[in-house]
């Protein structure tokens, strides 16, 4: 929460996510510990550092979301120094253009003068993702689950387990979110909707235990999985040595090209991170637990 009145500056930290968890599909998000930064200067025109020059102009996504949200609050945007701080891998899947997106809708509020407003946070945020399962943790923290009724958007929440690990990876290439949606099929099976619903509700209480073998048992996804694993080419052999390391189980982080292995404990995770690594130097790997922070926003002065 911003206080003070208007503040000079403020700084909006938002954690990275990984959508879907396998089997819930545009359902269900997590919050990861690893956060984005965001700093927000008046300016005397537009100036956005900290990031790659193509998405330094008047379509940075951070700043078209201020913009956006200054209109729905009927707020006068100003001139800003934007400068992004974030770990993020650009490959796709840990909900880097959520990061972006919910960080210029908080910007806009703190720097109106009014305080985090998370559920119009979320619904705008929606809005201009289009889905809510990236955005929903990063403005929450934990396990989301979320759905749209009348541009509304509801979450249901929920505490993972301590003991859980999640060895993010991600490699040297991209999945198109576009392509990653063709892939997918028009219609599904009953069969599958009925499987899928199943193993979603059971995959909540797992992640809430963190019971390893109910992971196990329940994350076999029918929906998306088996028509996007094909757009990564290092997803078989990734798996393949993730599991006979020890993880739980092993998933497609959001579209692609992130993928993600579960595990239970640290030293399992470590055994996973280290196999993975050694199979594929070039690949981007980092253990991260869940966090049950999402964005904060704090004023600076200078």
């Amino acid at each position: 929460m911003i206080e003070g009145g208007v503040p000079r500056g403020v700084t909006v930290r938002v954690p990275a996510t990984t959508a879907n968890l396998g089997v819930g599909f545009d359902v269900l998000g997590l919050a990861l510990e690893m956060s984005a930064t965001y700093h927000f200067q008046p300016a005397d025109e537009l100036l956005v550092t900290g990031c790659d020059s193509r998405y330094c102009g008047e379509d940075n996504l951070v700043w078209t979301s201020y913009l956006t949200a200054c209109d729905e609050l009927g707020i006068q945007p100003q001139p800003l120094h934007i400068h992004e701080d974030t770990p993020i891998p650009s490959s796709g899947g840990l909900g880097s253009s959520s990061t972006c997106v919910v960080a210029g809708i908080v910007a806009a509020q703190a720097l109106g003068g009014r305080e985090l407003d998370r559920s119009f946070t979320l619904s705008l945020a929606t809005r201009i993702e289009g889905h809510p399962d990236n955005v929903a943790p990063a403005v929450m923290g934990g396990l989301v689950s979320s759905y749209v009724e009348d541009d509304v958007t509801v979450t249901t929440r929920w505490v993972i387990a301590p003991n859980l690990r999640f060895v993010c990876m991600s490699p040297p290439y991209r999945v198109l979110t576009a392509d990653a949606r063709k892939a997918l099929p028009s219609m599904v099976p009953m069969s599958s909707v009925s499987w899928q619903v199943g193993r979603c509700l059971a995959m909540v209480s797992a992640l809430a235990s963190g019971n390893p073998a109910d992971i196990a048992a329940c994350c076999h996804d029918r929906i998306h999985e088996p028509y996007r694993a094909p757009l990564i080419p290092d997803f078989e052999r990734l798996r393949d040595c993730a599991l006979a390391s020890g993880a739980c189980t092993f998933l497609i982080s959001g579209s692609g090209a992130t993928m993600l292995a579960i595990c239970d404990g640290s030293h399992s995770a470590e055994r996973v991170e280290r196999a993975v690594s050694e199979l594929m130097p070039e690949l981007w790997v980092r253990t991260m637990r869940a966090s049950e922070h999402g964005v904060s926003a704090v004023a600076t002065t200078c």
